[in-house]
């Protein structure tokens, strides 16, 4: 896991550990709550609100790996890569176009 060299090489892996459809939708929700918490401290000039966000969005992913995948999440081990295939995930979800790349990484 750890000489993997580059997000390419990171990305099927990670949707690997993403395979059940109730971790991936725990996700969505810690990126919406990721985004919630953004905004809100930029809306009302509040840092305790991007702290909440930043909080929810790790319980939410978090549980996925531990109740549901039982798995560790890859944010350990890859933290920016983990952030970035987070937000490239959801934006497929969003799009429909998940499927192709869950089903090229063997992970549908």
């Amino acid at each position: 896991m750890n000489r993997i060299s580059s997000f390419a090489e990171f990305w099927p892996v990670y949707l690997r550990a993403h395979r059940s459809p109730r971790c991936r939708a725990l996700h969505y929700l810690a990126s919406l709550c990721g985004v919630a918490g953004i905004g809100l401290a930029i809306a009302v000039g509040t840092p305790w609100w991007l702290a909440a966000g930043m909080a929810g969005a790790y319980a939410f992913a978090w549980a996925g790996h531990a109740f549901v995948e039982e798995n560790v999440p890859l944010t350990f081990t890859h933290p920016l890569w983990s952030l970035f295939a987070d937000c490239r995930m959801f934006f497929l979800w969003m799009g429909g176009r998940l499927g192709r790349h869950l089903r090229a990484a063997g992970a549908a």
